[in-house]
């Protein structure tokens, strides 16, 4: 009965012997630290370049969220520390781009012919108060008609007596008050008298605010963000 049993005994404690074997024989687990942080630094080290690349070519607004990811992805790192260096500057001068192109898409430029002439205009809606019925500061320059600056509602026009003037200021300066007429042909509109010092006095504002009386609505002030006004498209016209 020993001798059967003995084949089964030597079998098990060779497999026991050969598995302690194995297992004294492996070779260790190899460690993942070192390969991701290598890849980390070279996926840094790739944002650092397009960084700069952004910086040199001054492309601010695009620069601006790739610094502030590489802040925040890789903390502590070369990369993030030489990024802080600018980042503030960065984002500084994004934001400004980015508001002046707001102001800038706030303005309409049309060129074309108007009752037999050349027209060029230059116009855009008010922003406060907030209402349907927006009013639209207009410069317009006409071979007939020459030089103009007025507004121009949607609704019966404007109040305007025998001293007919508006109060007009010009970013925080106090209101100076500017003469002002009605059209003889009945538009909802009232001229500025003196458009060559409005225009000249716009063109240096970040903002115009008209004290104006709308017809049935009475008195309002009407905000313009005229900040964006590019003088290059509001074309001359040319001289016969």
């Amino acid at each position: 009965m020993f001798a059967r049993r003995f084949p089964l005994i030597a079998l098990s404690a060779a497999a026991l012997f050969a598995s302690a074997c194995s297992e004294k024989t492996s070779p260790p687990a190899a460690p993942t630290a070192a390969p991701a942080a290598a890849a980390s630094d070279a996926q840094a080290q790739k944002s650092v370049e397009m960084y700069r690349q952004l910086l040199q070519s001054k492309s601010y607004e695009l620069a601006g969220p790739i610094g502030q990811e590489i802040v925040t992805k890789y903390p502590n790192t070369p990369a993030a520390k030489e990024v802080q260096e600018t980042l503030a500057d960065t984002v500084a001068k994004a934001t400004a781009i980015t508001a002046r192109r707001r102001l800038e898409r706030l303005w309409i430029y049309q060129s074309g012919k108007e009752s037999g002439g050349d027209q060029s205009t230059a116009s855009i809606y008010s922003s406060q108060p907030a209402s349907a019925e927006r009013v639209r500061l207009v410069l317009r320059r006409h071979s007939a008609w020459g030089q103009s600056a007025y507004l121009f509602g949607s609704g019966k026009g404007f109040e305007c007596g025998r001293n007919c003037a508006l109060s007009v200021r010009f970013d925080d300066t106090p209101p100076q008050r500017m003469k002002a007429y009605l059209p003889e042909t009945g538009e909802p509109a009232i001229f500025v008298s003196d458009d060559r010092g409005f225009l000249n006095r716009m063109s240096k504002s970040q903002k115009v605010s008209i004290d104006a009386v709308v017809k049935n609505k009475g008195a309002q002030t009407l905000v313009f963000e005229v900040g964006g006004f590019d003088p290059e498209k509001f074309a001359a016209l040319k001289k016969k």
